[in-house]
């Protein structure tokens, strides 16, 4: 297991909250999950509630390399790291990582330095370097040669160059910064003659442990070349240049001079081969002028210092050479807007938020340096938040200034604009979007209230016939509103037992028919609710109108006749004059309005020259003096009908007979008699009404009982003994056949059963025991006779069969069942006595 230095120190400020940085140092290539440091112990914090803070990384490029474990707050590896790729060319490696703790907000910085190891070789940019030495050349003279480049730093760079073992040449090394360049250095003079090429090999090796190698393959071609070689004015050119510099600006030119004449006087000058590619990238040499260029974009926050090593070289055979360096220091200018960056907590705000709340934090920076890199933050003036400043510079917390209302402002877009100090500054926006999440503070609202329904009479039963709805201006379930009607004791309780209302969307159902002329108005409440915690709920009152309907045929009051039927006698005198009031049809009609106004018209008169209707009062006059040929007997057919829009009617029939003057005067004063004494006994009749329905109750009793005790035992105790038997021997079934009705009693007779007539053989007659005559006869001298005395009823109860006979039934007639009392048992004769 791999082991490693940490170092850390704490700097704690006298404030509110308590802010530490620590460093750390860990090397690259450390597998992943590898401890760098336990963050929490060396800030000090409290693990006992570690998790609920949620301990975190919240910002820094580099953020996926480490993870913080959020139980014990130790900080490891997440990702394998190159140092090379991550930090090339700088001599420290330093990670920033901005750690926040919740509960309360706290913010920690921490720095971790990658350290380098061995895990890169030398390598030269080429295999082999070809050189040409003239064989006059002295000993002692250097020649450079390429040197190797290691990625690694430190002493894992490159540290040593040698030679395979010859007689001729040697290694000498120069330091230049942190870098070491290797010269070939010859140890005696060449011999042309004796040995045209030489082929040697340099390695490479670095300080790391084990040490790593490189090779390069030397051909060094012996020639016979000039004497002096090119001497530059100054060994190291120094010189600054500004960013954002246009290409084709004249950097410096350098300048060296050869003795020589001739050709070999003649100097090219050209770029080393072993500097970074950035260089070759940024500027441009002219080979004969000697002039360094911009060539493309000069950047200090990229690069703040170039090095470029130059080479002068004449044109003598062998050509000379010499080197220098130039340094080109980039001045800092104002041309990077400064970057907000936003770590929001959560951009969903619930509204009922307390004031000061924390919901983002603001990190700026700026690239630039000094005055340029200096930013000043600022916030939109027309949002519910402010900016409160950290103690750490350029952060701030981005906390609630007032109450937040959903319903007013669901949505916030919070600008915040960052400007450096720069001449001239520049500034960046950028937007946070904010929703405001909803809170139950709404209570459900009526379109109207009250409401008024006006209902026709007669509607269908179980179809809706109003509708309420309710708005609520919350969200989702705070938003969804159900319905129901408001129940009380008493009266009101009887009408809305027979309304309904859907829960979902406020639709009412009536459970019955309303009828006007029961009821015309009522009202009752309907409660919306919405289904947020607590639940919200609003009420409306609906008023109720009945509206009449013509569902009312008028009825006839005068004349009606002892059969209740609307057909009358009257008598006048021969001798009346025209305009006599004979008589005065009176009718009534339970609807209102013109749905009850009654129109009185005659249908069919037999004289129409003699008698008039009054078409609104009813009154039927005489139109003229009787005549000796008029008939003494006239049949006036009067419509009575009312003014709806689909009219009903009714028909009243007024018999008027012509008698003598004498006999009209005596059936005047029998008729007037008459009234009087009814008028006046009307509580004599009253008395002997209900005395005789007494008398009349007694004797049914006591005839029900005689009819009972005249029963076989055999029948009444079939009876007893059946399980389903609940003590009534029968009931009674009423008919009519034509203009009769009839009377049949069976046993366990039930409401809503069908008669189904059997065959007319081996059947009972049943006679009418009211009447007096005989009863086949009577039934033969009907005209509607159709010779069968009666049929038979069977009928089920249970498991048992019963069946019944009466006079002409007919099929699907339909059994009303009557009272038990004063019924006659009509056994099965089919059966036999041990049933």
């Amino acid at each position: 297991m791999e082991y490693w230095w940490v170092t850390g120190f704490l700097l704690l400020c006298f404030t509110p909250g308590i802010f530490a940085q620590i460093k750390y140092s860990i090397p690259e290539e450390a597998k992943v999950g590898s401890v760098v440091g336990n963050v929490a112990k060396d800030l000090g914090l409290d693990i006992t509630n570690f998790k609920d803070r949620r301990f975190r990384i919240v910002s820094g490029s580099n953020d996926a390399l480490f993870e913080v474990n959020q139980n014990n707050g130790v900080l490891y590896v997440h990702k394998i790291i190159d140092r090379e790729e991550l930090c090339l060319g700088n001599s420290v490696c330093l990670i920033n990582l901005k750690i926040v703790v919740e509960n309360p907000l706290e913010i920690h910085y921490v720095a971790v330095e990658i350290t380098d190891i061995n895990d890169h070789s030398p390598s030269f940019l080429d295999k082999e370097q070809l050189m040409e030495i003239s064989e006059h050349v002295p000993a002692g003279t250097r020649f450079p040669i390429h040197a190797a480049r290691d990625p690694d730093s430190g002493i894992n760079a490159v540290r040593l160059y040698k030679l395979n073992p010859n007689n001729d040449f040697e290694i000498e090394l120069r330091d230049s910064d942190d870098d070491k360049i290797p010269f070939l250095v010859l140890k005696k003079q060449l011999d042309r003659e004796q040995q045209t090429e030489h082929r040697l090999i340099l390695t490479a090796t670095d300080g790391g442990s084990p040490p790593r190698s490189g090779s390069l393959n030397l051909i060094i071609t012996v020639i016979d070349t000039n004497d002096n070689r090119p001497v530059f004015s100054k060994d190291v050119y120094t010189v600054t240049l500004h960013e954002n510099t246009a290409p084709g600006t004249v950097v410096i030119k350098i300048n060296a001079t050869d003795l020589d004449e001739g050709s070999n006087s003649e100097i090219e000058y050209s770029l080393s081969k072993t500097l970074k590619h950035k260089v070759y990238d940024t500027f441009v040499l002219d080979s004969i002028l000697g002039e360094i260029r911009v060539k493309g974009n000069v950047d200090f926050e990229d690069t703040e210092v170039y090095k470029l090593d130059i080479q002068a070289a004449d044109k003598g055979q062998p050509p000379w050479t010499a080197e220098c360096r130039v340094i080109i220091k980039v001045i800092d200018v104002n041309d990077n807007k400064p970057d907000i960056e936003v770590t929001s907590l959560s951009n969903v705000v619930p509204e009922d938020s307390k004031p000061g709340s924390v919901i983002s934090l603001i990190s700026v920076t700026d690239n630039d340096s000094g005055v340029n890199g200096q930013v000043i933050c600022t916030i939109s003036n027309n949002v519910p938040f402010d900016l409160k400043p950290s103690i750490q510079e350029n952060m701030y917390s981005v906390i609630t200034r007032g109450r937040l209302d959903r319903e007013f402002m669901p949505h916030f877009d919070i600008t915040f604009t960052a400007t450096d100090c720069g001449q001239p500054p520049l500034s960046t926006v950028k937007t946070l979007s904010i929703e405001v999440s909803d809170v139950n503070d709404n209570s459900p609202e009526f379109s109207q209230n009250p409401y008024e329904l006006y209902l026709v009479e007669n509607n269908t039963s179980g179809v809706s016939i109003f509708s309420v709805s309710a708005s609520d201006k919350d969200l989702n379930e705070n938003a969804a509103v159900s319905y129901h009607i408001v129940r009380e004791d008493g009266a009101q309780n009887d009408i809305t037992s027979f309304l309904n209302i859907h829960s979902d969307n406020g639709n009412i159902f009536a459970l019955k028919s309303f009828d006007f002329e029961r009821l015309k108005t009522f009202k009752f409440q309907v409660v919306a609710t919405d289904s947020g915690t607590p639940p919200l709920s609003s009420n409306v009152t609906v008023n109720v109108f009945i509206l009449d309907q013509n569902d009312n045929a008028p009825v006839i009051l005068y004349p009606v006749n002892t059969n209740s039927s609307a057909e009358g006698v009257e008598e006048i005198p021969r001798n009346v004059n025209a305009g006599h009031l004979v008589t005065k049809v009176r009718a009534y009609d339970a609807d209102i309005g013109y749905n009850g106004w009654l129109l009185f018209s005659l249908l069919d008169v037999t004289d129409h020259s003699l008698f008039g209707l009054d078409r609104y009062t009813g009154q039927i006059r005489t139109l003229r003096s009787f005549t000796e040929t008029d008939e003494a007997e006239h049949k006036l057919v009067i419509l009575v009908k009312d003014n709806g829009n689909v009219s009903l009617s009714a028909t009243a029939t007024v018999i008027v007979k012509a008698v003598e003057p004498k006999e009209a005067f005596a059936a005047s004063d029998v008729k007037s008699a008459a009234q009087d004494n009814e008028e006046n006994n009307v509580a004599f009749y009253l008395m002997i009404t209900l005395g005789s329905v007494s008398a009349l109750f007694l004797v049914s009793i006591i005839v029900l009982i005689a009819m009972q005790c005249s029963k076989p035992t055999d029948y009444s105790s079939k009876y007893l003994q059946d399980a389903n038997y609940d003590g009534t021997l029968c009931h009674s079934i009423q008919y009519r056949s034509g203009d009769k009705r009839y009377m049949l009693v069976g046993p366990r007779m039930s409401i809503g059963s069908t008669i189904v007539p059997g065959s007319n053989g081996n059947t009972l007659v049943v006679p009418d025991r009211r009447r007096t005559s005989d009863y086949s006869s009577k039934y033969l001298q009907d005209a509607n006779y159709d010779g069968t005395l009666c049929h038979s009823i069977q009928y089920r109860s249970g498991d048992k069969r019963y069946m019944l006979v009466g006079p002409r039934m007919s099929i699907g007639s339909t059994i009303v069942p009557g009272s038990n009392g004063n019924t006659l048992v009509v056994p099965d004769r089919r059966r036999t006595s041990a049933r």
